[in-house]
């Protein structure tokens, strides 16, 4: 018989090589990125200073990624000093070694690098990262992730006919060195030196306001097609409102999660919130158009200088954007922003990450099982020092990542004891940590006692925003809450003297950063960390990382700096070598059989 013979047999082995290295490839592509961190010049406000580039670029490059894909990021450190990247509103499931914050990793010091392998598990959405240490973001460092949907899985609007990503920012000349000084010291950040939109000041709009010679944003457009923009505050405490002049916003997509699709005229934003909204260029293009970010919440006429301004350019516009700037909200009508921020919810009948609708988690028939009040106050002095708090204790950073701590069960570094309310004692400084369940459902109300809007985020995790009102929270105030399409986010806004809930579902065992977006409130003390331990052994939690940095009680296991990794497994181009596997091996299992 043919297949007797030894070349056959050979011949076969040989197919069968190929099929398995080809089954081998089938599983979820890998992506790698080498990036250097370093210092570079720019002057976006009309001023020479360093900010902080990515490959050379300020704002660094997108991540663009698809649900499941395995993301592996080499990180230089040529700042002089220590640097870590977090990425902000990726899950990082079961592999909270990945989150880059200091309770979860030690830094990279200065002239090291570090690479961060993380997979964007049951995902999609428009995020950013940017450096979590030391007020580093104020000074640049940041760039956006585009989480994509899996062709599989619709995406519950039209495909549009371009991808726009928007940074807004508010912005000052000094250095991120000497604000913090200024921060530890008890100086207020006082006024902004301008807003930026893509790291780029702001368009010529006002001769009084805005220096000549300024670099500006532009973004060209075509008349009659239709955009999606995912825009980002990166900013370090400023809630901006995002508008553009003439056209309408169609809100989409806020952080992982499709939206109701609503029009707004403006939006506001707040700081460390990713929103998607498609915007259609129907106007006549008389002239070009104005888009705008300006501060909000602020009742000072300092402040109109701080004014972001890009240009929306049509292919056939006749002529420059003039006259006045499209009007903001009128700052005194104190409920407009928080009804606007009602009316997003989650478009139940849409598929995400995930072919079943985002609808399908009843979250409101949920049982809490655990609920955290946690109030804030101003910056008030501890033991002589400029603090902030969360229900009276302000974090104080371990040497030794928390992570590491519990992984290698060293004593005293920190303790399970976050009260889930304001204690009736003196403010501390103290390393106190949420124990969470594993699998627990927990309610968080977040009562903002101070005098501007914050912002407040969790890692590892989407949440349901479920209401929010002013005055304080009482166990009647649930009597308001949306339990059926509250949206899922990573970050929501607290209004000054006002309260918002949140629900989360803690089924990603980890060390999850709950914090402060506001970076003043966040750097003197306003963070704690969620511990979210599995009781039983998990084989698919990721295990400590071979190329793990130590610090702290474990500096004695550190090695000398590795050369840097050599990127192994499969590339980006994997489901391309995978089709050409697939393809010849057809080719010669079709010569064999003819």
């Amino acid at each position: 018989m043919l297949l007797r013979s030894p070349h056959n047999c050979c011949f076969l082995c040989f197919i069968l090589v190929l099929y398995l290295v080809a089954v081998g490839l089938a599983g979820d592509p890998y992506v790698f990125y080498d990036w250097t961190v370093s210092y570079i010049t720019a002057s976006p406000l009309g001023v020479k200073q360093q900010v902080i580039g990515v490959e050379g670029l300020f704002p660094g490059p997108i991540l663009n990624v698809t649900t499941n894909w395995n993301v592996v990021v080499n990180v230089k450190n040529d700042l002089n000093e220590p640097f870590l990247l977090t990425w902000n509103g990726i899950q990082h499931r079961k592999n909270s070694w990945q989150d880059g914050v200091t309770g979860t990793n030690c830094p990279i010091p200065a002239g090291w690098n570090w690479t961060y392998q993380f997979q964007v598990k049951d995902q999609i959405g428009s995020f950013f990262y940017f450096p979590s240490l030391d007020f580093q973001r104020a000074t640049g460092g940041y760039g956006g992730i585009i989480v994509n949907n899996r062709d599989v899985i619709p995406v519950p609007f039209g495909m549009p006919d371009g991808d726009i990503t928007l940074f807004i920012s508010d912005w000052y000349i000094k250095s991120h060195k000497e604000l913090r000084k200024d921060i530890e010291s008890g100086t207020s950040l006082g006024t902004p030196d301008g807003v930026l939109f893509n790291g780029l000041g702001p368009y010529r709009f006002d001769e009084n306001l805005v220096l000549d010679g300024i670099t500006y944003q532009i973004i060209n457009v075509d008349p009659g097609k239709t955009y999606r923009l995912r825009v980002h505050n990166v900013g370090i405490s400023t809630s901006l409102n995002f508008r553009i002049q003439n056209h309408n916003l169609v809100l989409v997509e806020t952080e992982g999660s499709y939206t109701v699709q609503q029009n707004y005229s403006n939006m506001d934003i707040h700081v460390g919130q990713s929103y998607s909204f498609l915007v259609t260029m129907d106007q006549n293009a008389s002239s070009d158009y104005y888009i705008v970010a300006s501060p909000r919440f602020v009742n000072s006429s300092a402040w109109s200088k701080a004014t972001g301004v890009a240009i929306l350019h049509y292919s056939n516009s006749l002529g420059p954007a003039s006259g006045p700037l499209p009007d903001p909200p009128n700052e005194y009508e104190t409920s407009f922003s928080m009804n606007q921020a009602r009316s997003i919810r989650t478009n139940v009948t849409a598929g995400a990450a995930r072919p079943n609708p985002q609808g399908s988690f009843k979250y409101g028939e949920i049982t809490v099982t655990d609920v955290y009040l946690i109030l804030n106050r101003p910056p008030e002095l501890i033991n002589g020092r400029w603090r902030t708090t969360l229900n009276g204790i302000s974090y104080l950073s371990p040497t030794t990542p928390l992570k590491l701590a519990q992984q290698f069960n060293i004593p005293g570094v920190f303790k399970l004891d976050f009260p889930n309310r304001l204690m009736n004692r003196p403010a501390k400084v103290d390393t106190s940590v949420i124990n969470g369940t594993f699998k627990g459902f927990m309610e968080i109300i977040f009562q903002n006692n101070d005098t501007t809007v914050q912002s407040y985020h969790l890692d590892g995790y989407a949440f349901f925003v479920v209401g929010m009102d002013y005055g304080v929270w009482t166990e009647n105030s649930r009597g308001i809450y949306n339990k059926w399409d509250g949206v899922a986010r990573c970050t929501t806004q607290v209004f000054p003297g006002a309260w918002t809930a949140i629900l989360v579902s803690l089924d990603n065992a980890g060390m999850w950063n709950l914090r402060a977006q506001n970076l003043d409130s966040w750097f003197l003390g306003q963070e704690v960390y969620v511990s979210v331990v599995n009781p039983e052994i998990d084989e698919t939690e990721v295990q400590l990382p071979d190329n793990t940095i130590y610090c702290g009680a474990l500096s004695s296991l550190q090695k000398d700096q590795a050369q840097r990794v050599n990127f192994s497994g499969a590339s980006p181009s994997s489901k391309t070598i995978k089709s050409v596997l697939i393809a010849i091996l057809i080719a010669l299992l079709g010569s064999f059989i003819s």
